[in-house]
């Protein structure tokens, strides 16, 4: 029985210019290369410039997608930004990418959900082209974190960069089976009684004010591992998949500690599990989209394989997505 399925017809990235090291880190608060390598698996990440806002990481990565796709900005009619980040408490990020491109139809919106952000917006974009509400999506992740971080918290600076990750997708008719090509499931979840382990200490509604990154790292650790392998189960309980079949693991790249565990939950060996933490840092819903493209421009991920990404973030919220290439 045919069904409509969004295809992922192209992937760009944009990391700032900038490189801070983990020793230039060391210079400015009580850490060191070997303390923060040992605990997150963070060498290095890119801090945007000043001036250089989400919006504008955002379009650079969306331009790229778009080029890659081979799809006119024209075409876009949807267009979704995830980001903890964004330029203005109003409007919308998005709404300045859609105006960058000159698109002037369609809908474009952010999306908040903190590191869960890209597989939130994947699946919300899911749901607008599979009911035919929408024919071609860009979904973006963009962050500029270095701006709510805490220079003085050694446990906060350390793990987060700023960047920005897009995929193109469009709705194409499908088998209804897993052997077709697009988005094949989501899952995603929320648990608001863990607010207060991963949170901004600021807001326009509460202390008028951005406010910093407040996070109790063992806390959010524990429950990560936690998390993230019971929203994969339900993926492989809905589609009869294990981790064998999968041939990319895509995690959020908040901690190499957490990835390993988790793939090694899964049954996912390390050589099928793509990690750019190492130099990019936590990019919250920014670092799956940046790890796609990365993987998509190096080769690794060829047409036709199964991807499964996953997220966890403040709130706390979590999801999952399995993508046939």
């Amino acid at each position: 029985m045919s069904r409509m399925r969004s295809v992922l017809r192209g992937c760009g990235s944009y990391l700032p210019a900038r490189i801070m090291t983990n020793a230039e880190l060391a210079a400015m608060v009580d850490t060191s290369d070997e303390w923060i390598v040992q605990r997150t698996g963070i060498r290095a990440r890119h801090i945007a410039a000043d001036g250089e806002t989400t919006g504008m990481v955002g379009l650079k990565a969306a331009e790229a997608a778009l080029a890659d796709a081979g799809i006119l900005a024209s075409e876009v009619d949807l267009i979704i930004v995830a980001t903890a980040t964004p330029d203005h408490t109003f409007p919308a990020t998005a709404t300045y990418i859609q105006a960058e491109l000159g698109i002037t139809q369609g809908a474009a919106f952010d999306l908040q959900a903190v590191c869960s952000g890209f597989v939130f917006a994947l699946a919300t974009a899911d749901k607008f082209l599979t009911s035919g509400a929408a024919k071609t999506a860009l979904v973006i992740g963009a962050e500029t974190f270095s701006r709510i971080l805490d220079w003085e918290d050694r446990a906060t600076c350390v793990l987060f960069g700023d960047g920005a990750g897009a995929v193109v997708l469009r709705a194409e008719e499908g088998t209804g089976t897993l052997a077709d090509r697009g988005v094949l499931t989501t899952h995603v979840r929320s648990d608001g009684r863990y607010a207060n382990k991963l949170y901004v200490d600021g807001g326009p509604g509460s202390t008028k004010t951005v406010g910093f990154l407040r996070m109790e790292g063992r806390e959010v650790f524990k429950h990560a591992v936690i998390n993230l392998a019971e929203t994969v189960r339900h993926t492989f309980e809905e589609t009869g998949l294990s981790g064998d079949d999968i041939d990319w693991f895509v995690p959020h790249q908040a901690n190499r500690r957490i990835i390993d565990a988790t793939a090694h939950k899964l049954g996912i060996g390390e050589d099928r599990v793509v990690v750019t933490v190492d130099r990019h840092g936590n990019t919250s819903a920014a670092s799956i989209p940046l790890a796609l493209a990365e993987a998509h421009a190096d080769g690794r991920i060829k047409p036709g394989q199964l991807v499964l990404i996953e997220a966890m973030g403040g709130g706390f919220t979590w999801g999952s997505a399995l993508i046939r290439w």
